[in-house]
């Protein structure tokens, strides 16, 4: 995601402010959306606010018969003062927040970047080793000092007696001396189950190293860095995605420019290599280096620039998820799920809308 986050509540923060909040480790209620303090960092918490609806940058997974989506945090830090934001699902089509990863942003991160931010970015959920690993990132806008940060979870139900987020700490990190950005975080799975890190924005575009498989930190000290996509100045790709398919990896990139409502231009395009570090191309063997991709989402039926794509590969998919701005409630950011296809030159499709858009007065009884 672009260096911006912006967003508004759907209701007034003296309505967020009457709602009850609930703590699972305490079970017991209490006032006050500004007072929705968790016990402990990692412990589960409910802010139960019907009518907010932010979801940007979602990360999908699934954990026994229950779905979960990962999201940046509220832009305005009135739930749980903008920490990476969390929601239930059972059926793929209603989604429930039941919390954030911490209660407040980690004082680390505010201290490496010398400045107050009002929340954390761009979440990506993945399981290996044993552990959850959610990568997110914190930055600024306009600035690519900025920092990848790793959080761990021996599972994602919070109701277990193992649920805890320990924070693990940096993984990669930016700053103004740097041709690239370090935000905007996904996992990648290469050859022999090997771990590698797909990430960037503006500046040179999408970067790719190697990670630790045991620890999911970088490889070495001083990761190589490989180019994946580029697009001409001012280089709108970010939020990008790599999945493994048919003897290909698919590079599915956010281009344009997020954040501005139903003004965005955000769109999703793909790119397709034989080797994980690329050379990624697309239909029409242009480089994606080379300003190349193919779309694969634009603006449709009233939801506008879609990006921030994640692809949920495990039982139930595959499926491509990712934010929109609802046109018709005032460019909200929304979530939306579709079934991803592979057609007969194995390049992907995607299936029709599962969530139904919140401002829609088609939304009700939506498929």
């Amino acid at each position: 995601m672009a260096n911006t986050k912006v967003g508004r509540l759907r209701v007034i923060a003296a309505a967020v402010a009457s709602l009850s909040c609930f703590v699972y480790a305490v079970g017991a209620p209490f006032s006050g959306a500004a007072q929705a303090q968790a016990p402990a960092d990692g412990g589960a918490r409910v802010v139960p606010v019907p009518s907010y609806v932010y979801v940007h940058d979602p990360s999908m997974t699934r954990e026994g018969k229950t779905w979960y989506l990962f999201s940046t945090g509220d832009p305005n830090g009135l739930v749980n003062h903008g920490d990476i934001q969390i929601r239930m699902s059972s059926n793929l089509r209603s989604w429930r927040l039941v919390g954030t990863v911490f209660k407040q942003i980690p004082t680390w991160i505010t201290n490496q970047l010398g400045v107050p931010i009002p929340n954390l970015w761009a979440p990506d959920i993945s399981y290996f080793a044993g552990l959850w690993h959610l990568y997110y990132a914190a930055s600024t806008f306009g600035s690519n000092t900025s920092i990848i940060a790793l959080a761990t979870n021996k599972t994602l139900d919070p109701k277990s007696p193992r649920y805890h987020w320990v924070d693990d700490g940096e993984v990669f990190s930016s700053n103004a001396a740097d041709d690239y950005n370090a935000i905007d975080p996904s996992l990648a799975t290469g050859p022999g189950g090997s771990k590698w890190l797909v990430s960037g924005s503006f500046w040179s575009g999408i970067k790719l190293m190697r990670l630790d498989a045991a620890t999911g930190k970088p490889a070495s000290a001083h990761p190589k860095l490989y180019s994946l996509s580029q697009a001409p100045a001012p280089d709108a790709e970010e939020g990008s995605y790599l999945v493994a398919h048919g003897g290909y990896y698919y590079l599915f990139v956010s281009a344009g420019f997020c954040c501005k409502g139903i003004g965005s231009t955000y769109h999703v395009i793909v790119g397709r290599s034989q080797q994980i570090t690329g050379p990624y191309v697309d239909p029409n063997g242009t480089l994606m280096t080379d300003g190349g991709g193919m779309e694969l989402l634009g603006s449709s039926e009233g939801m506008i620039g879609p990006g921030g794509p994640s692809v949920y590969t495990g039982p139930g998919g595959p499926l491509i998820d990712y934010h929109y701005y609802d046109a018709w409630d005032q460019g909200d950011p929304w979530v939306q799920v579709r079934r991803l296809y592979w057609n007969s030159s194995d390049w992907p499709v995607t299936g029709p809308p599962l969530v139904p858009v919140p401002g829609s007065p088609l939304a009700s009884g939506a498929p």
